[in-house]
């Protein structure tokens, strides 16, 4: 081995001001080389080989490495954009507006029929009537089917059956059979058909007050139901010029002073006000209205009972 050469090294190349010694052994400082491998800023510096550029090997792998680091870093930048694009389209619904669900069309229930001016019904009237009935007016469904209160909620065949006016309970169809099967008959104080009796007003109801009066003056019926308390306000309201006081008014048989149609040579038809069968009126229990109906089912039941012995 050769002894070692002592040699002057600038310490400002290492980063010092002062000029030190530096012992070099070129076995173990690439055989004396070591300078060049070293970061100089003296550009006077008078070393002529370019600085090693890194190997195939090291490149590749910075190469991969920044590959890898993309791949790794490009896909979550990816998801987390389009993550957030989601987000937002969900979160912002006036940015990418969406149609609103169609509504299902119902089925048109048979019970809610279209509104009419005209009614089907026709007046049941033949002369001589054990009882005539008298409805407010036609709602729609029997407008268009020209059926007596044929809406299902209505409680007029029930109370009819439970009150022995009817011996079975009729469905609305038999409408135009009850004169032949009982002698009762039915017609309204107003003929427009609406949803409810509510829709009237009050001069309409006073106008059909006359026209009813000339009805059963012609045809003579033993006696008038009127079905439900408003058809007696307007009769009220007609002969005495007033609306009827609280304590004036009570269900069932009115004094023969309110006998109806009458004419000179006849003293008119008792009047019976009986509880409105409409199932909007909520008013009363069902107990209390039968009891009302029971009431005149017992005068029809014995006044029929009294013309066969007649006959």
């Amino acid at each position: 081995m050769s002894s070692p050469i002592s040699s002057h090294v600038k310490c400002e190349e290492l980063g010092q001001d002062n000029i030190c010694d530096v012992p070099v052994n070129k076995l173990t400082s690439f055989n004396g080389k070591l300078n060049q491998f070293l970061h100089s800023s003296d550009p006077t510096s008078t070393s002529t080989k370019k600085p090693s550029s890194p190997s195939k090997r090291g490149a590749r792998t910075d190469e991969s490495e920044n590959t890898l680091v993309e791949r790794k870093t490009s896909p979550k930048r990816t998801k987390t954009a389009s993550s957030t694009a989601i987000i937002l389209q969900h979160r912002s619904p006036s940015t990418s507006p969406t149609k609103p669900p169609r509504r299902k069309r119902r089925p048109a229930s048979p019970f809610h029929a279209p509104c009419a001016s005209t009614s089907l019904l026709r007046d049941t009237i033949p002369p001589n009537l054990i009882l005539l009935l008298v409805g407010v007016n036609p709602g729609l469904l029997t407008g268009t089917t020209g059926h007596a209160y044929a809406h299902p909620s209505n409680l007029f065949w029930k109370l009819l059956h439970t009150s022995g006016i009817t011996s079975i309970r009729h469905p609305p169809s038999d409408t135009y059979r009850l004169p032949a099967l009982y002698s009762v008959g039915n017609t309204n104080i107003v003929e427009r058909p609406t949803r409810d009796a509510s829709m009237l007003s009050k001069s309409e109801m006073d106008a059909g007050v006359p026209v009813l009066e000339a009805k059963v003056a012609a045809q003579r019926p033993e006696a008038v139901c009127l079905v439900g308390k408003s058809i007696w306000e307007a009769v009220w309201r007609v002969r005495h010029g007033r609306a009827i006081r609280k304590e004036e008014f009570s269900y069932g048989w009115q004094g023969p002073a309110e006998n109806m149609g009458c004419t000179a040579d006849w003293a008119g038809a008792p009047v019976f006000v009986a509880t409105t069968t409409s199932g909007l009126a909520a008013s009363m229990t069902l107990a209390e209205k039968e009891a009302v109906w029971g009431e005149l089912g017992g005068w029809v039941v014995q006044r029929r009972k009294e013309r066969v012995l007649e006959i």
